[in-house]
């Protein structure tokens, strides 16, 4: 099964918690605070994987979450940070942020791309000791780690594209002049997904072509089977354009001919200036009169003509010869570059630490789930460990909208079930 789109969600782990811990020996007296820093999470990296040809594995996992890091401990011990979440894909796949279709990344070289970065551990009770607090009986909760809902999308990597009408023998031609085995039946629609092929040339050069399938006027719009594989065409460096010139069918070649490019254009304006030349094909079966009269057309247009014949093979070596010289002057298969974060985009990640307040009978209900990590890492009972949570109220606003909302000296706030009296 072809399967080239795809939603999941991934997300880092977080990092490990701070550790409030004293130190406690034989014959040492106020051995002071010694807990340890929390391990890191592990990120979500994406890697080529040669092997894999579809995004198929993705419709039935839906969900990748990496490990989160170990808590500190006692003796000023770092957790252990978590290992990374590989994740394969196949090369050439786009990695599109679901909820803005921002680009993150381009999986289509050997390089690892991190997309989800762990959260850092936290800072244990042993960084707070000063001269003046001596017993912190607080430590810092680890980072929460990145997530996102993404869209993966593969766009082949093929150096040659072949588009054109179904039936037009582009599959023949494919599997005549590569390894490629795809399926050759006399109907449209015979080849319904993307097949790649390796075309050798001579002094050990090589390129890549891909049947592109499905393309029929109204493509772009979503007829046929075009709008699904208009997308892996958009790499390629070359398109040849194959054409029935026999009109067995009862087409007209220059009426085809002029509905595939009026699709590639509607499709991506770029795509439609790529490097084009033109295979006559089904030449065989054509008269003199038939081949001239396209010829002189696709002259005419600016284009380079190429008289073939895929079922006998007549023509087709100087038609590749002379894609293996084309490529040589043209650049290389594009690579797209992430798109950067808007204003809109950075102001949305710098402010993860989002809340909401609710009166219900007269106490002022907290939800700030960004406070559960720091709540668990302080002791409610000491003094300074509530001064510190204090101050994570007042940093992130929190105490301002209380006041802002007429809260009372006295009243009551509740934040995940723990209660305590607002004072002014």
């Amino acid at each position: 099964m072809f399967v080239d789109k795809a939603k999941i969600t991934i997300k880092a782990g977080n990092g490990g918690n701070g550790a409030v811990s004293f130190h406690r020996e034989k014959y040492v007296n106020a051995g002071g605070p010694d807990g340890g820093d929390g391990g890191k999470g592990g990120d979500v990296i994406f890697v080529v994987d040669e092997g894999m040809s579809t995004l198929v594995d993705f419709r039935y996992k839906k969900k990748f979450i990496a490990k989160n890091g170990e808590n500190g401990s006692s003796r000023n011990c770092t957790g252990k940070s978590a290992e990374d979440l590989i994740i394969k894909v196949p090369r050439g796949t786009l990695i599109r942020d679901a909820q803005t279709g921002r680009l993150i990344a381009d999986i289509s070289s050997n390089e690892p791309k991190v997309i989800c970065k762990g959260g850092k551990g936290g800072a244990g009770n042993q960084h707070f000791a000063t001269a003046t607090r001596q017993i912190p009986r607080f430590a810092k909760p680890g980072q929460i780690g990145e997530g996102y809902e993404v869209t993966l999308e593969l766009k082949l990597l093929a150096d040659v594209g072949l588009v054109g009408f179904p039936n037009v023998g582009k599959s023949t031609l494919i599997s005549v002049v590569s390894e490629a085995k795809p399926k050759i039946a006399n109907y449209h629609f015979t080849t319904l997904s993307p097949v790649l092929g390796l075309v050798k040339l001579d002094e050990g050069k090589s390129f890549v072509m891909a049947d592109i399938p499905g393309l029929i006027e109204g493509a772009s719009d979503g007829v046929g089977l075009g709008h699904e594989f208009l997308r892996h065409v958009d790499r390629c460096r070359l398109i040849v354009h194959v054409v029935d010139v026999s009109g067995v069918e009862g087409r007209d070649p220059k009426e085809d001919f002029i509905a595939i490019n009026k699709e590639l254009k509607l499709f991506s304006e770029d795509l439609s200036n790529r490097p084009q030349i033109v295979a006559a094909n089904k030449s065989d079966m054509a008269s003199s009169e038939q081949i001239d009269d396209f010829k002189e057309f696709v002259k005419d247009k600016g284009y380079e003509f190429f008289e073939i014949s895929a079922a006998t093979t007549a023509g087709v070596d100087k038609l590749i010869a002379h894609i293996g010289k084309m490529l040589d002057t043209l650049p290389p298969i594009t690579e797209y570059e992430p798109e950067p974060l808007t204003l809109e985009m950075i102001e949305q990640s710098q402010n993860k630490q989002q809340f909401s307040i609710e009166v219900k009978n007269g106490i002022y209900y907290v939800d700030a789930p960004f406070l559960e990590n720091v709540m668990s890492t302080v002791n409610m009972e000491d003094y300074e460990s509530l001064q510190y949570f204090q101050r994570v109220l007042r940093f992130s606003g929190i105490i301002d909208e209380l006041e802002g909302m007429g809260i009372k000296d006295g009243d009551t706030v509740d934040i995940f079930g723990f209660q305590f009296d607002f004072i002014v």
